[in-house]
This record gives C-alpha cells, sequence and structure tokens, in this order.
C-alpha cells in the first residue's frame, strides 16, 4: 500500500480532495487537537461564511434562511444570528421533522432563540407554509451538507423544487442542499438545490468537479475555516488537484552544453491520408515540449504536407500510400505516441497492436489507437505496463462501456489503470490522470475554448515529447495536461474563447513553459 508520504515525494502534490467521511474525521481530528470545542469551530465557520455574504449583499437585501437537523443547519441558524447583529432582515426555518437535532445545531438554535434581534425563527415540525420568495431577496440553503447520502424526498424535495423555481439568489452552505460530495449517479436531478453562489468550507468536494453537477453550483468560493493543518497533511487522499506551484516542481533542468542527441527522440505515428493534420498537431506539440528529435511516421501521401507544415520534423514513409501498414523498430527512439487520426482499417489494426507488442519505450496510445483497442477488447488486457491512454470520455467508454455520469466514467477510468498498471488521462474541464496506485490527479488549467478539433492531438504530442525528454510516466502526464491546459488559457486571455483552434495552444506553449519558469 503506497503511503501518503511516499505519494507526496513522488510529484509533490498537495492539494487534497478529501471525502465526506474525511472530512468529518478531520473536523474531529481539528476539535480534538487545536484544541477547539465542536460548537466554537460552527462559530468560526460561520463568522467566515457571514463575512462571505456582506461581501456581496448588502442589509437591505432581505434574507430567508433554511436550516436542516445537522451541523449544516446549525452553521445556517449560526449565520442567521450574526446577519442579525449586522442589522440585516432575517427569517429563518429550521427544520425539525424527527424531533432531533445534532447537538450543535440545537445550541445554535438556542442561541438564535436568546437573541435580540431582527431575527424571525420558525421551526418546522409538521406543516410547513413556506414564505414567499421574490426577486431582490437572498435564500441561505442551509438543509444539508456534505454528510448527505441518500437523495432528498418527501417534504424536503418539495421545498427544494420551491426554492429553485423562485426568482431569489440563493447561497448554499458548504454543498447545494441535494448534492453528494462523490457519488451522485443515482442521485434524482430535480431534487438539488441550483445555487448561485456555493461558498464551501476549506475545499472544493469532488462531485464539484464533474461537468454535469456545474448546474447545481453557480460560482463556488472556498473559505478558509482553519481546519488542522496537521490534520490534512497526515490524512492520505486518493484524489488531489495539481496546481502551478506543485507543477513548477516537476521541471528538469536544460544543461547549457547539451545537444539534440541528449534532449530526446521522440516518434509520432499518425495520420491516415485526409488526416494528415492530426500527425501535424501532434508532431508540433511534440517539438514544442522540449524534445531535441521527433520523427513522424506517415502514408506517402501525407508527406508533402508534414514535409511543409512541420519542416523541424524527420519523416519516416510507409510503404502505403494513405494508412499505417507496418509496425516500426523502435531502439532509437525514447517514447512513442500512437494513434491522433490513424484511421481503422484492419491493416491498420494489425499494424498498431504488432506495435505495441514489440515497443519498449514509454508509449502514448489516443484516439484511433483507443478505437481500434475499443473493437478488440481482449488487446487490452496485453498492453504494456506503464502506458498512458489519454480518451476522451466517448472513448474511455467504447473502452470500458457506457457510464451515467462522470463519477461512473472516472471509476472506471481510475479502475483501467490500476488493472493495466498504466496511466488513463479521461481528458474533460478537469482532466483526471489516473495512476497505476489509485491516486486520481485533477488538473487545473483550460478552458472551454479548448473544446476544439485536434486539442487532444496536441496533448499526445506534448506527453510523448515530455517522455522523450526524460520524464517518467507520472510526471509526464502531469506537466503535460497542466502545461497544455495554460497554453490555452494564454491563448484564451488574449484571443478569447470563442475562436481559440488547436494551432493556437502550441503558439502558445513556449509562453506557458515560461509561466511556469518566472512566475511567482
Amino acid at each position: 500500500m503506497t503511503t501518503y508520504y511516499q505519494f507526496i515525494s513522488y510529484f509533490c502534490i498537495v492539494m487534497k480532495i478529501f471525502t465526506s467521511n474525511q472530512i468529518h474525521e478531520l473536523d474531529k481530528y481539528t476539535i480534538e487537537h487545536e484544541p477547539i470545542k465542536s460548537i466554537d469551530l460552527m462559530e468560526r465557520a460561520a463568522r467566515t461564511l457571514t463575512h462571505a455574504i456582506v461581501e456581496r449583499w448588502d442589509a437591505d437585501v432581505p434574507i430567508v434562511v433554511f436550516a436542516g437537523p445537522g451541523n449544516n443547519g446549525g452553521d445556517a441558524l449560526a449565520v442567521a444570528r450574526m446577519l442579525t447583529d449586522l442589522n440585516y432582515q432575517v427569517q429563518t426555518f429550521l427544520f425539525n421533522i424527527s424531533g432531533h437535532l445534532s447537538a450543535d445545531c440545537a445550541e445554535n438554535r438556542q442561541r438564535l432563540i436568546n437573541h435580540k434581534g431582527n431575527s424571525l425563527l420558525t421551526e418546522v415540525t409538521h406543516e410547513f407554509d413556506p414564505p414567499r420568495l421574490e426577486k431582490g431577496m437572498l435564500v441561505i440553503d442551509g438543509l444539508f451538507g456534505s454528510g448527505l447520502n441518500k437523495p432528498l424526498a418527501g417534504g424536503f424535495s418539495s421545498l427544494v423544487k420551491y426554492i429553485n423555481a423562485s426568482p431569489s439568489q440563493v447561497v448554499s452552505i458548504d454543498v447545494p442542499s441535494g448534492l453528494m460530495t462523490e457519488d451522485n449517479t443515482y442521485n434524482v436531478q430535480a431534487n438539488i438545490i441550483r445555487a448561485d453562489l456555493t461558498l464551501t468550507l476549506q475545499q472544493e468536494k469532488l462531485s464539484f468537479l464533474f461537468a454535469e453537477n456545474q448546474q447545481y453550483l453557480g460560482e463556488v468560493k472556498v473559505l478558509d475555516i482553519r481546519l488542522s493543518k496537521e490534520g490534512m497533511e497526515a490524512m492520505d487522499a486518493q484524489y488531489t488537484l495539481i496546481d502551478k506551484d506543485d507543477i513548477r516542481q516537476l521541471l528538469l533542468p536544460r544543461n547549457q552544453h547539451t545537444h539534440k542527441g541528449t534532449m530526446g527522440h521522440a516518434l509520432i505515428i499518425a495520420g491516415s491520408y485526409g488526416m494528415a493534420g492530426a500527425a501535424v498537431l501532434a508532431s508540433r506539440g511534440c517539438l514544442r515540449s522540449g524534445v531535441g528529435k521527433v520523427t513522424v511516421h506517415c502514408p506517402r501521401r501525407n508527406v508533402q504536407v508534414l514535409q511543409t507544415a512541420v519542416p523541424e520534423a524527420v519523416l519516416h514513409i510507409d510503404r502505403e500510400e494513405t494508412i499505417f501498414s507496418e509496425a516500426m523498430a523502435t531502439e532509437d527512439y525514447q517514447a512513442l505516441g500512437i494513434g491522433p487520426g490513424l484511421g481503422t482499417t484492419e491493416q491498420t489494426c494489425i499494424a498498431m497492436i504488432s506495435q505495441l507488442r514489440r515497443t519498449h519505450c514509454p508509449i502514448v496510445a489516443d484516439a484511433d489507437a483507443l478505437n481500434l483497442l475499443a473493437a478488440r477488447h481482449a488487446w487490452i488486457q496485453q498492453l504494456p505496463k506503464g502506458i498512458i491512454l489519454t480518451p476522451h470520455p466517448k472513448e474511455l467508454e467504447r473502452m470500458e462501456g457506457q457510464c451515467v455520469d462522470s463519477y461512473e466514467r472516472l471509476t472506471k477510468a481510475r479502475h483501467l489503470a490500476e488493472k493495466l498498471q498504466g496511466y488513463v488521462v479521461l481528458k474533460g474541464h478537469h482532466t483526471a490522470i489516473c495512476m497505476p496506485d489509485g491516486h486520481v490527479a485533477f488538473n487545473s488549467t483550460g478552458n472551454a475554448g479548448m473544446a476544439t478539433a485536434g486539442s487532444g492531438d496536441v496533448l499526445t504530442g506534448i506527453i510523448t515529447g515530455l517522455l522523450a525528454r526524460g520524464y517518467k510516466q507520472r510526471e509526464a502526464c502531469l506537466l503535460g495536461v497542466y502545461v497544455h491546459g495554460l497554453a490555452g488559457d494564454l491563448a484564451a486571455e488574449e484571443l478569447g474563447e470563442e475562436s481559440l483552434i488547436a494551432s493556437d495552444i502550441i503558439q502558445y506553449l513556449p509562453k506557458a513553459f515560461l509561466k511556469l519558469k518566472i512566475d511567482n
């Protein structure tokens, strides 16, 4: 079993994403080791939440607070009291249907009752007559937090639908009520609060990274409530979020006396006739990654395009006019990237699996290489250890079966990486790098403008070039995905997202590497 301390030494990732159970344990650790009473920790969280609300809404905005029976409700009751102290007009509804409140929620109920101010508290035990929610009002959602483990039903689901149908703005405390922090595969979408702002405590939750959940979150702001740093450092995390400081530590120095022969030789096998552009993008991305030399294997009819578009590349020409038909010897190469625009003919299929079997250097397989493997599933078990697969969601589903949502897709990608003892780079807004040891690192760069044809081909080239340059598979995936997204962000800053194309990502790669090196 890989310990956290081994994990951190591999690639210095420290921004962890904890599960709901781990968050609960971290709360307990903070309470025991700070030390601090649980009610005082809740008070600290409420002060932070209140400050974030006051920053955005003036005291003339009417506020309605909905508090559940657990600690999320306790947070909401404390926020209602603090807002009242600041002369906000606050109407609070505490839902105590079962007749049982958490200890800290009960304490904050009593504090609100004893409080002299303009807060009106209604405790709901059976029938509920909802308040009128109008435009210009603010709803604070404190019904359920990170401990929720089943879909909302009954009266709570009706309340959620009522809030969602209102014109009021909604702020959710920690997690929009009804959304679970990890797995929402079997959740009921209509029974989840659609927040305008989510004030999440200490860290983003795993479910926040999935595309289908963005509709519930609105803007997300992470609030530091000073949970124990020692506790966070000691706690292992299956999921992490990479950032610039983590990636900067991975950069290999470039020796001033080096030459192209010592900077690695990458092989790109890509581009059937009519798809030469895929080979161009992959090879140009590879060249911009710092590698010393790139050879592109291509069919004869693509030679003129490649020689013109990528004069820096060496060409190895297939005997066939239009397809990849013969595996190459790879003794002279330090990395292989295969698949972009390759085609799916039977001859190409045989050549591709032959190539994978005879290649002894690190491999990045993408696009049609993955589609060919998906069509012949038994071949997946024969892939060499350490291989890097870079599927987009549909390519993964072709290989591993259809998925209901992003959580199920991520789970299948993680299991595939463990089974192959390789790496699965599941592409998306928060690209997930699934490791052989079960850990998953989410990328923090990139933007919607990168959802354009050829973007994945560029990524294949970048990772292949980094491998040839001397990075291990783990580091090449992390750095490659991050710098690919960063180049896209820099391009979008100047060009906008709407018109961004894959070639723009390549154009901004030098600036991305430079930014990594010089930014503080």
